[in-house]
C-alpha cells in the first residue's frame, strides 16, 4: 500500500487494473443497493435530454447505475485524453482519472442515475474545444463549439449553463478580443435553445413548460444535504489535501509554458465557477461535486506528480483512497 500513489502515476497495464478495480470497490454499493434518484427540482422537472434519458431507462434503478457508471467511464477517458493532447501535466499519467473516480465515491446516495454526469462530459469537451483554439490564425470557431456543446449539456443539468462563461475567458485568455468571436459564441449557447423551441412549436408542445423548468431548475430550491460524521471527516480531509494542492500549483503557475498555463487557468475558472455555485445558489447541492471533481482531478493530480515530498504524498494519497473505501463500507454496512 506505500506504492499505492507510485503506481497510479504510471501508465502500464497495472495501472488501468488498479483503476478497474478500484472503481468497481467504489461502485459496489452502487449495485448491490441500487436506488432510485432522490426529489431533486433536476428530477421532478428535468430538462429535455435528461427526461429522454429517464423515459428510455424507465423505473429501474439498476439501469440508472449502470448508465452513469458507462457515463463516468467515458468523462475518466477524456480527462486523460485531454492531458494527452495539450500536455499541461508535464507526464503521461492515468492519476487524473483516478483521483476523479475517488471524488465520485464522497457520496454514495448519489452514485444513481443523474444528469449531472453526462452534462460533464458536454463540459469536458467544452473545454477541449476551448484549447484548441490556442494560436489558431483567424476567427476559431472553437468557441462556437464550445458553447454550443455547454448548451447541450445543460439540457440535461440546467445549471451547466453557467459555464458558459468559460467560453468567454477563454476567448480573454487565449486571444485578443474579437467581436466575432464573441458573437459566435453566443449563437453557439443559443442554437441548442432555438432548435428545441422549434421542435416543440412543431410538435405542438407548449414551450412555456421549458422555460418554466429551466426556471426551476436553475433558481428553485434544492433540498439540504445532511453530511454525516465520516463524511464531514473525510470532506475537511479532501478539502486540505485540495488547498494544499492548489497552492502548490499557484506557486510554479507562472512557471510552466504558456499553454499548459493557460489551460490551468481555464481549469481554475472551472473550479472557482463550481464552487461559486454551491455557495451562492439554492438550486445547486452536492450533486455539483461532479463537476468540480473535473478540475480538481488535475490540481491534485498536479501536486502529487511534481511535489518532492514523496514520502508524505504517499502517506496523503493511500489516506484519502482508504478513506473513500471506508465511506463505501460503512454505507454497505
Amino acid at each position: 500500500m506505500q506504492m499505492l500513489l507510485r503506481i497510479f502515476k504510471g501508465i502500464s497495464p497495472r495501472v488501468v487494473s488498479l483503476s478497474i478495480i478500484t472503481l468497481a470497490a467504489i461502485w459496489l454499493s452502487a449495485f448491490l443497493y441500487p436506488q432510485l434518484p432522490g426529489s431533486f427540482q433536476y428530477e421532478s422537472s428535468p430538462m429535455p435530454f435528461y427526461g429522454l434519458v429517464k423515459s428510455v431507462i424507465g423505473h429501474s434503478a439498476l439501469a440508472g447505475v449502470i448508465f452513469s457508471l458507462i457515463v463516468l467511464s467515458l468523462l475518466g477517458t477524456f480527462l486523460v485524453v485531454f492531458n494527452t493532447k495539450v500536455v499541461f501535466i508535464s507526464e503521461r499519467t492515468l492519476l487524473p482519472a483516478a483521483i476523479y473516480i475517488l471524488i465520485t465515491g464522497l457520496f454514495p446516495q448519489h452514485q444513481v442515475l443523474n444528469p449531472v454526469l453526462p452534462a460533464g462530459v458536454f463540459l469536458m469537451l467544452a473545454i477541449m474545444r476551448i484549447m484548441e483554439a490556442y494560436r489558431k490564425p483567424g476567427t476559431a470557431f472553437n468557441f462556437f463549439d464550445a458553447g454550443l456543446l455547454i448548451s447541450i449539456g445543460s439540457l440535461f443539468y440546467c445549471n451547466l449553463i453557467w459555464f458558459a462563461l468559460l467560453v468567454f475567458i477563454g476567448i480573454a485568455l487565449l486571444r485578443p478580443v474579437n467581436i466575432v468571436e464573441i458573437a459566435v459564441s453566443f449563437i453557439g449557447i443559443l442554437t441548442p435553445y432555438f432548435i428545441l423551441a422549434g421542435i416543440f412549436y412543431v410538435a405542438g408542445k407548449d414551450i412555456s413548460a421549458l422555460f418554466t423548468d429551466m426556471r426551476i431548475n436553475l433558481f428553485g430550491q434544492i433540498q439540504d444535504y445532511h453530511f454525516g460524521l465520516l463524511t464531514t471527516a473525510v470532506l475537511i480531509f479532501t478539502g486540505v489535501l485540495a488547498l494544499i494542492s492548489l497552492s502548490y500549483l499557484l506557486t510554479r503557475i507562472n512557471a510552466q509554458k504558456i499553454k499548459s498555463r493557460k489551460t490551468f487557468y481555464l481549469l481554475l475558472w472551472t473550479f472557482f465557477i463550481s464552487i461559486g455555485m454551491y455557495i451562492c445558489l439554492p438550486s445547486v447541492s452536492v450533486e455539483i461535486a461532479w463537476i468540480t471533481g473535473i478540475p480538481a482531478s488535475y490540481i491534485l493530480a498536479y501536486y502529487f506528480i511534481f511535489s518532492g515530498k514523496k514520502l508524505i504524498n504517499e502517506i496523503l494519497f493511500t489516506v484519502f483512497y482508504l478513506l473513500i473505501l471506508l465511506i463505501q463500507a460503512v454505507y454497505i454496512l
